[in-house]
């Protein structure tokens, strides 16, 4: 029985574990977190990935998680309502997509695998050293063991990435903009819906999935450069997004005190990853790890699913397991580019004719789905 080592148990590592397991492979799954992170801010599950859950057998528990929003409300600099829309009317759609929390669908995932599949959390991979009879791999725990191949899955900042390919920054394509997500109280009540204030080159969104007490904030700016230094200093991030929005308006100054007291702070910059080669030898890389297209895209969750799906079937050919997927992969990484955020214009006009487009999406039917996120086929490998 060939073992296989996971790095990331989010959303690619345990899709890839579900496949693996299932078609005889000795599994194991390493998370540098203590535990599953629940909750969180909501991801889209279409085109494609659809045909992936269905074939998991998620697909009825992800529809009844499904977020439901039913509204999306753009505010001026005053708070003054530009247009409120529903959310196909930006992202198009049939009708079929879903929107899940992300901790529900890792959650999900975890479930369908926890009983098949070695778990080691609170732990992480420090050396990998292949040779023609595995990978031996030592463990931040001092754990030391032989696998026949590695996965990395973890993530836009993988750490197998960097220790089998290099440092990130040869991959790292940037597109000019950072975010900070956190959770804060839900003074507004807000319930199944989004608000979202602009300024030119900076938003504020408050995101209440259902109709609790707390609500998920986004504080997101365009900066020129990407602060690398700032990605493992949570004083840094804070430092940094309450100086861009400094004496703004509307909620925005709660936005920054709760960020500053929020102890799920997750600061990142919107960029992709993009690779000449996803494989090296025993090694290889599935999701963000690999080809993060960028949240703009709404795709990273569905990719990571696909890819997950797509590498499972073709363990035996890293090299197939690209030539199949790749190309559907870069359909979706080109569906945004640096600087052209619909959502965060960067000047007043652009903002301005951004908030012109979306008065006339009020009364107009959702757009169709776009064609990239249904452009491979699942393979059938029985």
């Amino acid at each position: 029985m060939s073992s296989v080592l996971i790095s990331g148990a989010s959303i690619a590592g345990p899709a890839l574990a579900f496949w693996l397991s299932r078609r005889g492979f000795d599994v194991t799954v390493v998370e540098k977190s203590h535990t599953l992170r629940g909750g969180g801010y909501p991801i889209d599950i279409r085109g494609t990935a659809l045909g992936v859950v269905e074939r998991m057998g998620l697909l009825p528990r992800l529809r009844e998680a499904h977020v439901h929003t039913r509204r999306i409300t753009f505010l001026d600099a005053d708070g003054s309502t530009v247009a409120s829309v529903r959310p196909d009317a930006i992202a198009g759609g049939d009708g079929s997509d879903l929107e899940v929390r992300r901790g529900d669908l890792a959650e999900m995932l975890h479930d369908t695998v926890r009983d098949d599949v070695e778990f080691l959390f609170d732990n992480s991979i420090t050396t990998l050293q292949e040779h023609p009879g595995g990978v031996d791999v030592t463990f931040r725990s001092g754990l030391q063991r032989t696998y026949d191949h590695v996965i990395g899955a973890d993530g836009l900042h993988s750490n197998v990435r960097s220790l089998v390919f290099g440092a990130e920054e040869r991959f790292h394509r940037y597109l000019g903009y950072c975010f900070a997500g956190f959770t804060l109280p839900n003074h507004l009540g807000l319930r199944q819906e989004a608000l979202m204030w602009n300024e030119p080159g900076r938003a504020a969104a408050l995101y209440a999935v259902g109709s609790g007490e707390s609500v998920h904030g986004f504080l997101s700016f365009g900066l020129a450069e990407a602060p690398f230094g700032a990605f493992r200093d949570p004083d840094a991030q804070r430092d940094l997004v309450a100086s861009v929005f400094e004496g703004d308006g509307w909620e925005v100054p709660e936005l920054v005190k709760a960020m500053n007291e929020a102890d799920d702070l997750f600061f990142d910059t919107v960029s992709q990853i993009r690779m000449p080669a996803w494989s090296s030898g025993r090694v290889a890389l599935v999701g963000d790890a690999a080809h993060a297209p960028s949240f703009l895209t709404g795709q990273g969750s569905s990719l990571a699913l696909v890819g997950a799906y797509v590498l499972a079937g073709h363990m035996d050919d890293f090299a197939e397991y690209e030539r199949v997927l790749r190309p559907f992969v870069l359909a979706n990484q080109d569906l945004v580019d640096v600087g052209n955020a619909e959502l965060f214009p960067g000047t007043a006009e652009a903002l301005a004719a951004r908030n012109d487009v979306l008065r006339a999406r009020e009364t107009l039917p959702a757009e169709a789905s776009r064609p990239e996120h249904s452009a491979l086929t699942l393979p059938d490998f029985g």
